[in-house]
């Protein structure tokens, strides 16, 4: 079986968002799949996606303030025309990428214990983000 749609997420601020319930609940029929992969392609140049710790917020805070250091805003970027903001965020989401693939086990994700779906939100104001879900299995 191989089944495609598009999902959107909700606009966020700038920050890391856990979004695993919020993308699990948009996609039809994983819950048919014994055993597949699910792949999730995010439609954007100024944001990404990763897994990373899905309980305390602090972590998601921290790699905020770590980018933001790492990845200034206020850098001498030549790329500068839509905002301060543009260019860092297509660093940080050419670092972190804009796809995962996921194995997929009787209807449920097989994430560890502490991992999550994380949307880096890297613009000040991003708007809604789309994302291809591919998933495929049997």
């Amino acid at each position: 079986m191989w089944y495609q749609q598009t999902l959107t997420l909700s606009a966020k601020p700038r920050g890391f968002h856990l979004v695993t319930d919020e993308v699990i609940g948009q996609i039809r029929d994983l819950s048919q799949v014994k055993t597949g992969l699910l792949h999730l392609l995010l439609q954007h140049t100024s944001a990404s996606l990763t897994l990373n710790e899905n309980c305390d917020p602090t972590v998601r805070s921290d790699m905020e303030h770590h980018f933001l250091k790492t990845v200034p805003d206020n850098a001498p970027y030549e790329h500068d025309y839509e905002g301060d903001d543009d260019m860092p965020s297509h660093i940080k989401s050419s670092l972190l990428g804009v796809s995962l693939m996921l194995p997929v086990h009787h209807g449920r994700l097989m994430l560890g214990t502490w991992q999550g779906i994380w949307l880096g939100e890297h613009r000040i104001h991003g708007g809604s983000r789309k994302i291809i879900a591919t998933l495929q299995g049997e």
